[in-house]
């Protein structure tokens, strides 16, 4: 009988833990892809828009024929190239249509705020104890130069004395209420002065021309006062009757009247431009000062520019 081989085997053991160097490689390979990925994150994150949509054209198309792609993957801009001239012209006038669409939505938003403004002075009337007495004198529209308050006469009410630049006491609640929402707007502000057709007798070299800029300015000294901004003041215009609100009925009351205007920035532009300044409005957005406010109150009551003292009520005098 044939004796069967023996076989022995042998298990060889590690000491100490030691686990092989494979480990070693696996980890290197992980700490590279990490570093490849943090590198990836990096280069997202500063790329511009430009870049990003250069190398994405780059990606899906190698061959660099897609629109959107460089012809070099790592040519963003700045190696030489050829531009067509016909390319050039779209750019130009994308660029043009870009700018006349910001335009348009500038006005769209100013526009937007005159209404809101609107409404604000409409609440303001209904709400105030002041201008509520005084409503069916305050006529408010909006123009091609901006929101317009008139502050007219009425047979009874008037604004000024007879003849004279000098503010019913009335007259002065009325453009005091008008300052506070007006001096919060940024809008600069247009305060001309309308008279009637009577020509104005008793002073030489006086007409209606001189007693329309001197209510406007008495108006002005009112809305400072008030709270306007003095930088706020734009323009202020004395029209006589040149712009009459009655042209069937020269000489009516309502004629006799003050306007003031928020003008928008088209209009500011070319009040500028006609001067010879720059096109890009001015607007002073500083509060005015206590000491400023006071400075126009004494000036307002240092002339014959005001009633101190009511004499009666309004709608009991026959003026």
């Amino acid at each position: 009988m044939e004796e069967q081989p023996i076989i022995v085997k042998r298990v060889k053991k590690v000491s100490g833990g030691h686990h092989g160097g494979s480990w070693k490689v696996a980890f290197a390979d992980f700490a590279t892809a990490m570093m490849a990925f943090f590198m990836v994150m990096w280069l997202t994150m500063t790329a511009t828009p430009e870049e990003k949509q250069a190398i994405s054209g780059y990606f899906k198309d190698p061959v660099g024929f897609t629109e959107a792609a460089s012809r070099n993957p790592i040519d963003l801009g700045g190696s030489a190239s050829v531009v067509d001239a016909s390319t050039a012209d779209v750019a130009d006038s994308e660029v043009r249509l870009e700018d006349q669409t910001i335009e348009e939505l500038a006005d769209t938003l100013e526009q937007r705020q005159m209404q809101e403004l609107f409404q604000d002075l409409q609440e303001q009337i209904e709400s105030s104890e002041t201008l509520q007495k005084f409503k069916d004198q305050l006529l408010i529209d909006i123009t091609d130069e901006g929101l317009r308050i008139q502050i007219v006469d009425r047979s009874q009410r008037p604004m000024f004395d007879s003849g004279s630049a000098r503010l019913k006491y009335y007259s002065q609640d009325i453009l005091f209420e008008l300052a506070k929402p007006l001096g919060q707007v940024q809008n600069k502000l247009s305060i001309t002065g309308h008279t009637d057709a009577t020509p104005f007798v008793g002073r030489p070299g006086y007409t209606n021309w001189e007693l329309s800029a001197d209510r406007a300015n008495t108006a002005r000294r009112a809305l400072v006062a008030g709270g306007v901004r003095s930088g706020q003041i734009g323009r202020v215009v004395g029209l006589s009757d040149s712009v009459l609100f009655d042209k069937d009925n020269p000489r009516a009351p309502v004629n006799r009247r003050i306007a003031i205007i928020v003008l928008n920035n088209k209009t500011v532009q070319e009040m500028q431009s006609d001067s010879g300044a720059g096109a890009q409005p001015v607007i002073d957005l500083t509060e005015p000062s206590e000491a400023e406010s006071d400075a126009a109150l004494d000036q307002l009551r240092s002339g014959d520019w005001y009633d101190p003292q009511p004499e009666a009520d309004p709608d009991e005098v026959n003026w």
